[in-house]
């Protein structure tokens, strides 16, 4: 703005009401002018410090919202990565628990096929004597019982010579076996003995059930391989 030259006001001695009203315009003028101005400038000055302040505010706004959705996505990514991680274990225990059944699927098989050797008698016999010899090897003591089913009980009674026989000309030691009949192997079990000593404080597991738990404990890592293929994670076999 200009600067305004400043209004003279003349004595009053020799002015007419005519001059004094124009004095005053003038003064009302100059009032109004330098107030239209400050008024300007406040103006000018408030949308100024408004625009500042509303860039300031907006740009605080957008980081507050692009730190939302930054932590939104990384929540939605974890997530994703938590149900994929779920979906894959989920996954992979179906697999182990279907292998686990086919398994159990083979041993049952391999069990029945134990079932139809108890229905073949030489061959049963043969199998019963080699078990009590077996027992008796592994017991190593002058005196055993033999347990086995209560409808087994002819075909042990049968064998007990043979296997003694046969303990003692592999150890030259004499043992006393004798056949418990008081004490039976289950009768819906597949069959075989087990060997008691010490009065019962040792005790040779020689059952089928048993003797097939044994082995399959030892070849399932086997059989795994055979059935399923190699497993990449697996560095040892046993």
């Amino acid at each position: 703005a200009q600067p305004h030259q400043p209004v003279k006001i003349m004595s009053s001695g020799g002015l007419t009401d005519a001059d004094v009203d124009k004095q005053i315009k003038q003064m009302m003028a100059f009032i109004e002018q330098e107030a239209n101005e400050k008024k300007e400038e406040i103006d000018n000055k408030a949308e100024e410090e408004f625009n500042i302040e509303k860039s300031r505010i907006t740009q605080q706004e957008r980081v507050k919202i692009m730190d939302f959705y930054t932590k939104k996505e990384k929540q939605i990514e974890l997530q994703k990565k938590i149900q994929y991680s779920n979906i894959k274990n989920q996954g992979r225990l179906k697999v182990l628990l279907a292998r686990d059944e086919h398994l159990k699927s083979v041993l049952e098989d391999t069990t029945q096929q134990l079932r139809q050797i108890t229905g073949d008698r030489a061959r049963y016999e043969q199998l019963i004597e080699s078990l009590i010899t077996q027992g008796l090897f592994q017991l190593l003591e002058p005196a055993a019982v033999v347990r086995c089913r209560e409808a087994d009980t002819d075909i042990a009674e049968k064998a007990l010579g043979a296997a003694i026989n046969r303990y003692k000309e592999a150890t030259g030691k004499e043992v006393k076996v004798s056949l418990d009949k008081k004490a039976f192997l289950p009768a819906d079990s597949v069959g075989g003995v087990d060997i008691v000593g010490r009065e019962g404080k040792i005790l040779v597991c020689n059952n089928l059930e048993s003797r097939l738990e044994q082995i399959s404990q030892q070849m399932v890592p086997e059989l795994r391989h055979i059935l399923f293929g190699p497993n990449p994670n697996r560095k040892f076999m046993d």
